[in-house]
């Protein structure tokens, strides 16, 4: 059979699988077991899927996944977070459009304490969009700056997602870690530049207020008693990795040993904090792990059926330079954007992609870093983006689904221009990964 039709029937397939409402992680297993089924000699292909499932899952890169859940999860429940943005909030005069500057500044911080975009996005959604609401900011700059900011956590270590793609793609999951670094940076500079553009041109966007004085003096401490611990923890987790002291295996058990200890310290970890976060990072661990045994088994049906052969020949054949090999990517991963969620877009696309860019010789933590930024536009991608549904959780009643898409607008823009900057500037994702001792 043609590589072509055959990765039509099995992208059909997955399709009418998603279709019928079935998760995600179980449409690509269904595959992987009738694909082996079939071009493996049955029960024996059967046998070999089993192997394959132990050995993508029996990996050290993968430790890393469930302690940055816990960091997560620990700084979630503890109310970790709610006193950073607090301690932020002291220092922001009258700027404009302050209260979207400190979303855009919380969720930076908050990156650092949970590798979840989806739980920023909830925590400042619930704290920030009632106060601006009450300043009687438009949802413009209250609901928009809270998504994009909160797409941050993947972009910031520790990431989870960052660490899924190392794994999925056989990427050095250190090198990702550190290399998301300053694209993330960009990221937030591009935002709070475009906020305050925009409420310079237009003052009722956010409408100014008088703030509460608090003296220099006190504002330094509240920092380095709320805000320099977070720091501690930065330096747990990338400090240790850059360094060579430590591997991500190492430095995410630092790090998660410094959040229960900071929180210990603040009064906030008790029995019920502590069962929470277990359990939460349990549920997100099982799903995630059911994720990459699915991808990683797909990628080998790809490589047995001769569709990634296949690929790799038809894209040769066209004569394309690397860069427009890579710019299609981004193109397609733009278009899925837009009907699927990221954990399925990096599922369907690694094994297909990984491929080609090795054979192409291009550099694949550079990759990986413009991989995730096309991710986060995705997950602010109408219909299907879910900061976009996560955001309708948190917003006040009136607002409508065209409230939040339109807000979300621009700040997709701005994650693309980041996008096309790395891919212009390379050194913005390599340059860190460069001073790391190995």
């Amino acid at each position: 059979m043609e590589w072509g039709v055959t990765l039509l029937i099995i992208l059909g397939s997955f399709s009418l699988l998603m279709a019928s409402g079935t998760p995600v992680a179980f449409c690509f297993l269904t595959i992987n077991i009738v694909g082996v089924y079939l071009m493996w000699g049955g029960a024996i292909g059967l046998e070999e899927l089993s192997y394959s499932i132990v050995s993508s899952l029996a990996t050290f890169s993968l430790e890393p996944l469930p302690l940055f859940i816990l960091m997560g999860e620990v700084a979630f429940h503890s109310g970790l977070a709610s006193l950073i943005i607090e301690t932020l909030d002291r220092w922001l005069g009258r700027v404009p459009g302050r209260l979207s500057l400190l979303s855009v500044g919380a969720g930076t911080l908050f990156s650092t304490l949970t590798g979840s975009s989806l739980a920023s996005v909830a925590l400042l959604g619930s704290v920030l969009v009632p106060v601006m609401e009450k300043r009687s900011y438009k949802k413009s700059m209250s609901l928009g700056p809270i998504m994009g900011s909160g797409g941050l956590a993947a972009m910031i270590p520790p990431s989870s997602l960052a660490v899924l793609i190392g794994v999925i793609g056989e990427i050095s999951v250190g090198a990702i870690l550190i290399a998301i670094i300053i694209p993330g940076l960009v990221m937030a500079g591009l935002y709070a530049i475009y906020i305050i553009a925009r409420c310079k041109i237009d003052c009722s966007l956010a409408p100014a207020y008088e703030v509460e004085y608090m003296p220099l003096l006190e504002k330094i401490k509240i920092t380095v008693f709320y805000v320099l611990p977070v720091g501690v923890i930065i330096f747990l987790v990338i400090g240790l990795i850059i360094l060579g002291i430590a591997t991500p295996s190492e430095a995410a058990a630092t790090g998660t040993v410094g959040t229960f200890i900071i929180a210990a310290a603040y009064g906030k970890l008790n029995w019920k904090v502590l069962v929470k976060s277990l359990r939460g990072t349990l549920q997100v661990t099982v799903m995630v792990f059911v994720i990459i045994m699915g991808a990683k088994t797909f990628s080998q049906v790809m490589a047995f059926s001769g569709v990634t052969k296949g690929l790799f020949q038809f894209t040769l054949g066209t004569s394309l330079s690397p860069i427009a090999v890579i710019i299609c990517m981004q193109v397609l991963l733009l278009i899925l954007g837009c009907f699927m969620e990221v954990i399925s877009i990096m599922m369907l696309t690694m094994p297909l992609f990984m491929p080609l860019v090795r054979e192409l010789d291009i550099n694949q933590v550079w990759f990986a870093v413009v991989f995730l930024v096309n991710l986060e536009v995705a997950v602010l991608t109408p219909p299907f983006g879910l900061h976009l549904f996560v955001m309708k959780g948190v917003a006040p009643d009136d607002t409508t689904m065209a409230d939040i898409i339109k807000a979300a607008v621009p700040f997709m823009g701005l994650a693309l221009l980041a996008m096309v900057l790395v891919m212009i500037f390379p050194q913005l994702a390599l340059w860190l990964p460069s001073l790391m001792r190995r």
